[in-house]
């Protein structure tokens, strides 16, 4: 294909653009300061339990207040998972500096040369509005157009609703955009909002592309 049919590409956030720095260590460490001594096996239980939480309820974490009220409620899922007495709102700062986050190899590179071939480049993510704070830790916001996210959008990828706000902000029509995903739910979102697919990784999705 050709750059040149196209005006804008999307990438999803977690798993295309940045991937998770295991939180095990860190989480093990601040529960055992604060008196609560669990094997790395029994914290990593505790925190899959939590993501498995978190991600149907990302939605929710649309502004700053309701953002707060979900990592605290993240926090308490955690903490009970790993049969931990302590009181959520005293951990959640410790929970969520936990949880770190970093470029998938290859991924900035490949952003980077889609805006150097002119393209806008945005982010259509199933996360909450915290999103934003990742990236600006990690130099990356400044690289994108826009960011959407699913709790901006009010509802999560397959739904449209997060493709067609994005289109609506960088005013791009539909079919000259194409989505990078890793997921099902990207490649039903894209199509039903009448975009482009392609399958991450980025750094091998435009091979050959002129």
């Amino acid at each position: 294909m050709r750059f040149a049919e196209l005006d804008a590409v999307t990438v999803d956030g977690f798993g295309t653009l940045v991937g998770l720095i295991d939180p095990v260590p860190a989480l093990a460490r601040a529960l055992l300061d604060r008196g609560v001594e669990r094997p790395p096996e029994h914290v990593r239980h505790a925190f899959e339990t939590e993501a498995r939480y978190y991600r149907p309820n990302a939605v929710a974490g649309r502004d700053p207040a309701s953002l707060a009220a979900l990592r605290l409620e993240c926090t308490g899922v955690f903490l009970e998972a790993g049969g931990a007495d302590l009181d959520p709102a005293s951990f959640v700062d410790a929970f969520m500096g936990a949880i770190e986050f970093e470029p998938i190899e290859g991924a900035v590179e490949t952003v980077r040369r889609l805006r150097a071939c002119g393209l806008e480049v945005a982010i259509a993510s199933n996360w909450d509005i915290g999103l934003h704070e990742h990236l600006d830790r990690l130099g990356l916001s400044a690289l994108f157009t826009t960011v959407v996210t699913s709790a901006e959008a009010g509802a999560a990828k397959p739904d449209p609703a997060v493709f067609r706000l994005a289109m609506s902000r960088l005013a791009i029509e539909p079919g000259r955009a194409l989505h990078v995903g890793d997921e099902p739910g990207d490649e039903e979102g894209a199509a039903a909002a009448g975009m482009r697919f392609a399958h991450a990784p980025l750094s091998a999705a435009f091979e050959g592309w002129t």
